[in-house]
């Protein structure tokens, strides 16, 4: 029989914590900001658009999602007005996410959001200590990156996913 300990939460619930409360946060702001009409399932694709542009396959490789799901996002998002897609200029077979004028507010106010809110907890922990805990943090998601890529199959593990 395993043990339950509610008093010490593993490493996904602590996750899962930070996650729900930033995004809270983040879309509560945004919200006020007069972005009322995203919500935090949309971060899949925002949190990592480029101004310059991305791939639907780049987008599902970065956020864990499966291609569907970013397409869905982003049939959301430009129904929106957020973002277009617009024909790669290194493939014309393929199609770019880029935002709208629009998108790009939203990714401005979404990085100063976000900036003050990195900013109270280096304040709260001290900078050093706040470095050094973002550093393990990244090292913890590569590491359950590649463990979770090494147990899917070889074409999801290097991202060969189509942009048609």
């Amino acid at each position: 029989m395993s043990e339950h300990r509610t008093a010490d939460p593993d490493l996904g619930v602590l996750a899962a914590q930070v996650l729900f409360s930033v995004q809270r946060e983040l879309f509560t702001e945004l919200a006020e900001q007069g972005f009322d009409d995203i919500q935090p399932r949309a971060g899949a694709v925002l949190a990592y658009l480029r101004a310059d542009g991305v791939r639907a396959s780049e987008l599902a490789r970065v956020s864990g999602q499966h291609k569907q799901v970013i397409g869905s996002l982003v049939d959301d998002l430009e129904r929106l007005g957020y973002v277009e897609r617009e024909p790669d200029p290194a493939d014309r077979r393929a199609k770019l996410i880029c935002p709208t004028e629009r998108g790009l507010l939203q990714m401005e106010a979404a990085v100063s959001i976000m900036r003050t809110i990195e900013e109270r907890h280096a304040k709260a922990l001290g900078k050093q200590e706040y470095a050094a805990f973002k550093t393990a943090l990244h090292r913890v998601a590569d590491l359950q990156r590649k463990v979770q890529g090494d147990s899917q199959g070889a074409g999801t593990r290097s991202g060969q996913l189509s942009d048609q």
